[in-house]
This record gives structure tokens, sequence and C-alpha cells, in this order.
């Protein structure tokens, strides 16, 4: 059975329960299998030897969700070939395909983690009361170490987008 975090962090005030460990800057990052469409997935091995920012969101259809993912495709642009930038929620392939048409989004992968939440639960942010998956951000360097984090503690809240870019940018 998987670690449970309870109290970790809050939804619009409410505590939520995460599933899975709480990782750090050092640890190893854990493989996982994210769909790109409904029958193409992807792994860690699919991004090897480039930095990676994950940027993960609990639906893209939401303000803050759709800004994050947004400010992340601006930079990406100026990131390098070496560096690839994953955005991960929980929304089908369909409706993160469709966002990204109607968004002009180009820079960003986005990935879904819909069928076992396998992506959630190696990173400690599968939120077991709502199926979804805490905002938060990961940058793994070109060996598959994770060299930054940012778990958010408030669902609703924006990550420290000059940070997250800064932890990339001292990597390539």
């Amino acid at each position: 059975m998987s670690q449970e975090r309870n109290g970790a962090a809050t939804f619009k005030g409410n505590p939520i329960t995460l599933v899975g460990p709480e990782l750090k800057a050092g640890d190893q990052a854990p493989d996982f299998a994210l769909n790109k469409s409904l029958v193409e997935t992807v792994s860690l091995k699919d991004y090897a030897g480039k930095v990676k920012l994950i940027s993960v969101v609990p639906s893209i259809d939401t303000g803050v969700c759709d800004a994050q993912t947004r400010r992340f495709n601006e930079e990406a642009g100026s990131l390098g070939d070496n560096v690839v930038v994953l955005t991960v929620s929980v929304d089908l392939p369909f409706a993160q395909s469709r966002w990204c048409g109607a968004a002009g989004i180009d820079k960003v992968v986005l990935l879904s983690d819909y069928k076992a939440h396998s992506f959630g639960e190696s990173y400690g942010v599968y939120i077991k009361e709502l199926g979804l998956n805490q905002r938060s951000i990961f940058v793994i360097d070109a060996n598959d170490k994770i060299q930054y984090v940012e778990y958010l503690p408030e669902m609703t809240e924006h990550p420290n987008y000059e940070q997250a870019i800064q932890a990339v940018k001292s990597l390539v």
C-alpha cells in the first residue's frame, strides 16, 4: 500500500490526503507511465539525456493551471534543445489536445495520468479525495536526479516560476 500524507496540503483551505512519497532534491526521479494519447504512453526514459521541467496541474481547464501552463510554454522557447517541459494532469488526452490547440501551446508537452495515476503516486502528488494531482514542480537533470521540487501547500496558489526556471537554467 502506498504511503499517505495527511494535512500536507489544502484545497481552498480544506486538508487533502496525498498518496506517495515526498520527493526531495537529490532523489532519483521515479519512472512513470503517462499517456500522450489514448494509445501512446511515454516514460522517463523517453526524455533520457534531457533536463526535464515537470509542471503538475490538477486540471488544465482551471484558471491557475491554464496560467501555469501558458507561462512555462512562454519560457520553454528560451531554454534550449536540451530541455523538455512537460505538463502532467489527469485530464484525458482529448481534453489536453483540445486545450493546447485553443491556447496555442506548442512548446510544452501535455501528458495524462488518468489511467493508473502512476505518476501521481510515484511523485507523491495524487490527491486521494479528489482523484487529481497536487500542483507541483519538479526539475530533473539529464541523469534523472531531481534538482528542484516545489509542492504547493495550497492547490489554488501559483508556483514560484522564477525559481523553477532558474533551476533549469543552472543545469544547461
